[in-house]
């Protein structure tokens, strides 16, 4: 792929990814599981099965374009630091493995709440409430890769010589988001009590640092005729 279309790919990708990973989470995810009520959570499972088969799709369509920007991205800064960006997409992979195997706790929710198992609220709670924990837990670790992630990214972005230097830094500053949210949730006994600051650090640091990088991958390959190489 050239240039352009390899900055169109990536900014679709990640645009793609946002939209797909906000619909499964919180549209889906978030409407669901009630974290101070396991019975309520099951009783959603079960009443809102339907839903959560389209959240699993979502999450499945996120996986495909971040294996796919995997590629895409090696090729738009693989000139800067080719062994960085080895390092970089590494990171990234590492995640997306780490989500795939997340993601599989979410299936097998599904298929216990299939009405066929006769599996009833007392049984179905602990099951559940086991591969919630399973699923959060395994895809905060691949967040942590994701934030080494775009920490490499983003000192590959400042080290461009076609690449803005302050949105280098913006994506140093979400990884920093990724990372201390990650940590906190894997290492703080009281990290609940803290979540919604930390979760605020994510937003503001991580969702502002990546979407404004998706637009600058969408500009640069649809709009800017004169950008010829990132290097």
């Amino acid at each position: 792929m050239n240039l352009k279309t390899t900055l169109r790919v990536s900014g679709i990708s990640y645009l793609m990814i946002f939209l797909t990973g906000f619909y499964a989470n919180f549209f889906v995810l978030e409407a669901i599981v009630v974290s101070t009520d396991p019975i309520t959570t099951v009783t959603n499972f079960i009443e809102y099965r339907p839903m959560l088969r389209a959240g699993i799709l979502g999450f499945l369509a996120m996986l495909f374009f971040d294996v796919v920007l995997v590629g895409s991205l090696y090729y738009v800064t693989n000139k800067v630091n080719r062994r960085m960006t080895i390092l970089a997409s590494g990171f990234r992979m590492l995640h997306a493995l780490a989500f795939a195997v997340a993601l599989a706790s979410l299936f097998h929710i599904y298929g216990m709440t299939d009405p066929a198992t006769g599996l009833d609220l007392n049984q179905l709670e602990p099951k559940i409430t086991l591969a919630l924990e399973n699923f959060d837990s395994i895809w905060t670790l691949g967040l942590l890769f994701f934030g080494v992630h775009l920490f490499l990214l983003g000192y590959l972005c400042i080290k461009s010589n076609g690449i803005a230097k302050g949105l280098g830094v913006m994506l140093l500053l979400a990884a920093l988001g990724y990372l201390t949210d990650c940590s906190a949730k894997l290492f703080m006994g009281n990290y609940v009590d803290y979540q919604e600051v930390f979760g605020l650090l994510v937003i503001i640091l991580g969702v502002v640092g990546e979407l404004t990088f998706t637009i600058w991958l969408l500009f640069k390959g649809f709009f800017d005729a004169r950008l010829e190489s990132i290097g």
